[in-house]
């Protein structure tokens, strides 16, 4: 018995295989507006017909990760294992967009050196909300039970956030809308020829 299989050729590709992928790792504190940013960034490259994934997290956290904590050794390793995803990710053509706060400077430079390694374009964006305008937005009530004095560690408040000295792109999201924001970021992409 012969079994036939049809697959397509080598040359056809249902999305659009005409940009490298790359991972853009948007970075800042707790409400800071990473994630609004990266899904308004998904839908722009979506419609244009890129692959795109976004790497929340929250979701992380509460399965790649979920048997860390929140000391910095935990929140290293969090940040190498979601690191570890984009760059697959992004090295097979995929826009990896990641709005993790990775609040320590050397778990992002980490990452960076792995994109590096394997050749795979990395951009770092700060979205540059100050701490008091998060902690008005509180989107997830974290900075009320912090005061409350149900929740320690804190990034930005009872433990460090590492401002990014170079990043890529910095973005004062309290300024502008969110569309605005995500403009901004697709300009990165466009002037590094990765959209």
């Amino acid at each position: 018995m012969t079994t036939s299989h049809s697959f397509p050729s080598p040359s056809f590709h249902p999305f659009c295989t005409c940009w490298p992928g790359a991972t853009v790792w948007l970075t800042g504190l707790p409400s800071a507006g990473k994630t609004t940013i990266a899904r308004a960034l998904a839908t722009r490259l979506r419609g244009d017909g890129r692959r795109v994934e976004m790497l929340d997290g929250d979701e992380n956290r509460a399965v790649l990760s979920a048997d860390l904590g929140f000391s910095r050794e935990d929140r290293y390793t969090n940040v190498q294992r979601v690191g570890l995803l984009a760059e697959v990710l992004a090295r097979n053509g995929i826009v990896a967009l990641v709005p993790v706060i990775a609040p320590y400077a050397d778990s992002r430079e980490a990452v960076r050196k792995r994109h590096e390694s394997s050749r795979t374009p990395y951009l770092e964006v700060h979205v540059a909300t100050p701490l008091e305008v998060c902690a008005a937005r509180d989107v997830k009530g974290l900075y009320a039970r912090q005061a409350a004095g149900e929740l320690s560690g804190l990034t930005g408040v009872d433990d460090p956030y590492e401002v990014p000295a170079d990043p890529d792109l910095r973005i004062a999201a309290h300024e502008q809308g969110i569309e605005a924001c995500a403009d901004a970021v697709l300009r990165l992409l466009q002037a590094k020829e990765l959209a």
